[in-house]
């Protein structure tokens, strides 16, 4: 046993020092990013959010609004093969997730027999199981020029083994941060985001790959904070619900209040749904939620991207590549004044 002395930061422990900016306006600023994946050799161009896989996040309903926007949408597991083949596609704008079983490797291969397919999440809760490396490695040997995304993991040297053994593009990093997981409560298991993002892109950096900052957005304000860390993509679950796209109707309690249900994909709920029932081994580590009624996604989505402009004007970055290099975090006590809430 040893403990590590360094503070771990979340989003909520720190802020951003502005700092003299030349840019005039919001509209300067440029939101998306091109980046070159060394190990599969292809490119990309968009503005680097994710919708997560989750099915109540990651469906065709989100994905013809974000893909208008060029923000890619994760596909839960759960969409067959017709599935995909009923809908209009944009390879550039959508992933297609599995876990690591020999099942799952055989969905993957029949949907990529079926559809044009860029990207590619293998995704399982604890991402330092040697099987992933070894199924990673696997699907980059059959799919050479295919994005891979692998995890969840949350520091370095994991990181790098998947990006140099596993040959993963993108790692995916976050355990316990979702508003739907209770990882952190169920195992005791993890580390605070922002410190994790930040552990994380210095070493997928360091051997020419990247990450995804996985879960605990709050806010524009984290969004910003997630890329200043280093993260290249930002997946969000719980923002990206409650809204007309999502799927579920809209739930009216005895005040007139409305609501639209959203659950982790580890609970209890998506065990039943999807499998029967909860395996006895296990337990849940997931929640479920009543998420208030949004209204149109494009709202949520013009909100975030309008304060992710409004960050960059504060500390003088016109892209998101450049906000790691203008940000200095500031630890604080408290960041918000809740008088009145």
């Amino acid at each position: 046993m040893r403990i590590e002395e360094d503070v771990k930061f979340d989003y909520g422990d720190v802020l951003i020092r502005p700092k003299r900016s030349t840019i005039v306006s919001r509209s300067q600023v440029n939101l998306e990013r091109t980046i070159k994946f060394p190990n599969s050799k292809q490119q990309w161009t968009g503005i680097p959010i994710i919708a997560a896989n989750m099915d109540t996040i990651g469906t065709y309903e989100v994905y013809q609004v974000l893909s208008t926007y060029k923000i890619i949408t994760a596909f839960h597991k759960f969409y067959t093969v017709d599935d995909f083949r009923a809908m209009n596609l944009d390879k550039e704008y959508f992933m297609i997730s599995t876990g690591i079983s020999s099942s799952d490797l055989e969905r993957v291969k029949a949907i990529i027999d079926a559809i044009d397919v860029k990207f590619i999440c293998i995704d399982i809760a604890n991402g330092y199981l040697e099987s992933l490396i070894e199924f990673s490695s696997v699907v980059r040997k059959l799919y050479p020029d295919k994005v891979l995304v692998a995890g969840n993991v949350v520091s370095k040297e994991i990181t790098e083994e998947l990006i140099l053994r596993g040959g993963v593009d993108i790692v995916k990093v976050g355990i316990g941060p979702g508003s739907a997981c209770t990882t952190r409560l169920q195992t005791g298991v993890g580390i605070p985001q922002l410190s994790a993002v930040m552990e994380c892109a210095d070493a997928a950096h360091g051997v020419n790959g990247f990450i995804i900052g996985d879960g605990g957005i709050t806010c524009p304000g984290d969004l910003a904070k997630s890329y200043g860390g280093g993260a290249d993509f930002v997946m969000m679950g719980g923002i990206f619900s409650g809204h007309d796209e999502n799927p579920g109707e809209i739930i009216c309690d005895e005040l007139g209040n409305q609501y639209k249900e959203f659950y982790g994909m580890s609970s209890e709920k998506a065990m039943n749904q999807h499998y029967g029932s909860m395996a006895k081994y296990r337990s849940s580590e997931g929640r479920s939620l009543r998420v208030k009624y949004k209204g149109p996604l494009s709202d949520t989505v013009n909100n975030y991207l309008g304060g992710l402009r409004s960050t960059c004007t504060y500390i003088n970055a016109l892209n998101i590549k450049n906000i790691p290099k203008c940000v200095t975090f500031v630890k604080v006590n408290r960041q918000l004044n809740t008088t009145l809430a």
